[in-house]
C-alpha cells in the first residue's frame, strides 16, 4: 500500500476521529439494539393487562367512566384500542399535578394498574439513545459524534481501498494471517460491508438532532418548502402528551368533548372498523396530539405504528360521527415520506423481525469493528504514548472540497473542525516562540 502524504493524514483524521467517537459508537450501539426490540419490552411490560377474559365485557364508555372514578380531577387525553381481544384497553390521562398517566382497564371496567410513560423502560432507552439523559447538552454531543462518524466512515473508505487492488483482505479477510496483520484485515473487511448501513442508519438520525433537526425544520416552514405538522420530535425537546414517554404540561383545565358530542364508544367503533395498525388512538375533541396542534373541534381516530408508512388519520363530527377528514402515508410530502421511511428502519420497524434481527446485526458489528479498532492501536502504539499517525500535510483541493462540503451538510462537525484548526494553528505559533 503506498505511503503518500494523503494517505498519512486522512489515516491521521480517521485515528483521531476513532478515538473520539469510539465511546459513543458502543453506548448508541448497545442502547438503540434494545430499543430496535420496543414492541417486545412494551408487552412485556403490559403483561399483567394482556389475555384476559371477555365475560362481562362493557362498553369504552363505561371503561373511561371507571378511569374517571378513580383519578377525579384529571384530563382524558386518549383511549388506545386493545392490539388483541381480552387485552386491556389504555387510557392516557393527565393528572392534577401536570403529570400523566397511562391507565389499564380490564374488558370488565376494572382499573387495572397504571404506568408512567415516562419511566417505561423502551421510553429511558430511547432518551438514552437521543441525549445521554443529558438533556440539550447530550443531544448535541450525540450529534457531534455522529457528525464525526459519519467522517470516520468516509475517510475508512478512502484507506480501504486496496493499493493494488486485491480481493483476499478487502472483500474478505486473509485467513493465512494471525495476529494483528489478521485483525487488520477484519477491521477493514467488517467497515467495508458495514459502511452503507451504517450511513444510512446515521444520516435517519440526523432529522431528530437538535441542530441538523432545527435547521431543517426552519427551512421546511418557513421556506415554504412543506405543509403540515413534522411528525417527529427533534433533540431532547419536550414532546406533548403521548410522544416517546415524555411528560406533558397540559392544563387539565383544557376544554372536553362538548355536551352533546356523540360518546367515546361511538368513535371507537369507528377505530375498529378502521383495522389501522397497532397502537390505535382515540382522541376527544381539543386532545394534545403527539405533533402538531391540538384535535381542534372533532375526534380524532390515528395509528401511531412505528412502521410509519401504515399510519393513518381519520376525523369525526363530534355531533353526527361523520368523517371530516382522512390522510395517509402516501398524502404526505415526498421529503417526509422518505425521512419516515428512514425513521422506521432505524427503530427496525420497517419490515417487522428481519428489520429487528438486521438492525441487531448492525450494532453488533459496529462494537465489533470499535473493539477490533482498539485492538490494533494497543498491539501497534509504544507503552506510554498515543502513538497516532504521521500528519502527511495538506490535502489534495478535491478532498479539501469534500471536506468542506461536509462541514456545510454537519454543521457541528463544521464547527468543531474549524476549532480544531485554529488550535493546532495556535499550537503551532506557540511551538515557534
Amino acid at each position: 500500500m503506498a505511503d503518500t502524504a494523503t494517505y498519512r493524514t486522512i489515516w491521521r483524521w480517521h485515528f483521531y476521529a476513532g478515538l473520539f467517537v469510539l465511546p459513543f459508537v458502543l453506548l448508541l450501539s448497545v442502547s438503540g439494539a434494545i430499543y430496535l426490540f420496543k414492541p417486545q419490552i412494551d408487552r412485556w411490560e403490559e403483561r399483567d393487562y394482556r389475555g384476559l377474559s371477555l365475560e362481562g365485557a362493557v362498553s369504552a364508555d363505561r371503561q373511561l367512566e371507571a378511569v374517571k372514578t378513580a383519578f377525579p380531577g384529571g384530563s382524558f387525553n386518549h383511549y388506545r384500542l386493545p392490539e388483541h381481544p381480552g387485552d386491556a384497553a389504555m387510557v392516557q390521562m393527565t393528572l392534577p399535578d401536570g403529570a400523566l398517566r397511562e391507565i389499564y382497564v380490564s374488558p370488565q371496567g376494572q382499573v387495572l394498574g397504571t404506568l408512567d410513560p415516562a419511566k417505561r423502560i423502551s421510553n429511558t432507552v430511547s432518551r438514552f439513545h437521543g441525549s445521554l439523559m443529558m438533556g440539550d447538552w447530550g443531544d448535541r454531543l450525540v450529534e457531534l459524534a455522529a457528525s464525526w462518524t459519519i467522517v470516520m466512515i468516509l475517510s475508512g473508505l478512502y484507506l480501504w481501498w486496496p493499493r493494488p487492488f486485491r480481493a483476499a483482505g478487502t472483500f474478505w479477510p486473509r485467513r493465512s494471517l494471525k495476529g494483528r496483520p489478521l485483525m487488520k484485515d477484519l477491521h477493514r473487511v467488517i467497515g467495508f460491508w458495514l459502511a452503507g448501513f451504517v450511513l444510512v442508519m446515521l444520516a435517519s438520525g440526523l432529522p431528530w438532532a437538535g441542530t441538523w433537526g432545527s435547521t431543517f425544520k426552519w427551512a421546511r416552514g418557513e421556506l415554504g418548502l412543506i405543509e403540515g405538522p413534522q411528525e417527529w420530535k427533534i433533540g431532547a425537546e419536550k414532546p406533548v402528551a403521548h410522544d416517546h414517554g415524555a411528560m406533558a404540561h397540559s392544563s387539565p383545565s383544557r376544554p372536553q368533548a362538548p355536551a352533546e358530542s356523540l360518546p367515546l364508544s361511538a368513535f371507537v367503533a369507528r377505530a375498529e372498523a378502521e383495522r389501522m395498525a397497532f397502537p390505535v388512538l382515540v382522541l376527544p375533541p381539543h386532545a394534545p396530539q403527539r405533533f402538531g396542534p391540538p384535535t381542534g373541534e372533532v375526534w380524532t381516530v390515528k395509528s401511531e405504528a412505528q412502521n410509519r408508512p401504515l399510519m393513518r388519520t381519520v376525523t369525526y363530527d363530534p355531533q353526527t360521527g361523520e368523517e371530516r377528514s382522512r390522510s395517509t402515508f402516501a398524502d404526505k410530502h415526498p421529503i417526509d415520506r422518505a425521512i419516515n421511511v428512514g425513521i422506521a428502519w432505524h427503530e427496525g420497524a420497517l419490515f417487522g423481525p428481519a428489520n429487528q434481527i438486521m438492525g441487531l446485526i448492525i450494532a453488533l458489528a459496529l462494537i465489533a469493528l470499535s473493539v477490533l479498532g482498539v485492538l490494533m492501536w494497543l498491539k501497534r502504539r509504544p507503552t506510554g504514548k498515543l502513538a497516532a499517525p504521521p500528519h502527511g500535510g495538506r490535502l489534495p483541493r478535491g478532498l479539501i472540497a469534500v471536506v468542506a462540503v461536509l462541514a456545510i451538510l454537519l454543521p457541528l462537525f463544521g464547527a468543531s473542525l474549524v476549532a480544531i484548526l485554529l488550535a493546532e494553528k495556535a499550537g503551532a505559533m506557540l511551538a515557534r516562540r
